[in-house]
């Protein structure tokens, strides 16, 4: 939807500005009309956060593998979200507790697509960055989704709701990526 929708804004612009423009000018309303749909459409090619999103996503079922932070092999998840960000210019940190170290702290309720979770290891009483994710989405509600890869029942990159297990385990969110 979002690929029919930034060709369509493509199109209507070059219609908009381009020669068939300098010869016949739409009419006023039409102009209007398609300022207002051109307004209406999220600049998702210009998003950061959709970029990096739409990479981790095509990593989605590339399997589970500890210490791996290759998509042939496999992806540990602290190599799964350093090898995502690296594709963007960040390579600062390669496992939770740096991830945990790195960027900027922010409150989970003003965190947003594309910053890095990090949660306790698998026992949740030590309070040591054990884990990391993505945040894949967020609702109208506050709901957050994140991608990463994990050891359980998946057995590699997946999304998993913010939630249970997970939140009795989340340390902070980091921005990671401006």
């Amino acid at each position: 939807m979002k690929k029919f929708l930034i060709i369509l804004s493509f199109i209507l612009f070059f219609a908009l500005t381009g020669k068939a423009q300098e010869t016949k000018s739409l009419p006023k309303q039409y102009q209007e009309a398609v300022t207002d749909i051109l307004g209406k459409i999220p600049d998702a090619a210009a998003n950061k956060a959709t970029q990096i999103m739409d990479f981790a996503k095509s990593l989605l079922g590339v399997r589970y593998k500890y210490a791996s932070s290759s998509p042939e092999r496999g992806f540990d998840c602290s190599g799964f979200v350093s090898y995502v960000f690296k594709n963007f210019g960040f390579t600062g940190a390669r496992s939770s507790r740096d991830f945990a170290k790195q960027g900027k702290q922010v409150a989970l309720n003003e965190a947003k697509v594309g910053d890095v979770l990090v949660f306790t290891g698998t026992n949740a009483r030590l309070r040591t960055p054990g884990h990391v994710g993505i945040i894949y989405s967020i609702d109208a509600d506050g709901k957050i989704k994140f991608i990463h890869a994990s050891s359980g029942k998946a057995h590699g990159v997946t999304v998993t709701d913010l939630e249970g297990y997970y939140k009795t385990r989340f340390l902070k969110a980091v921005t990671v990526v401006e």
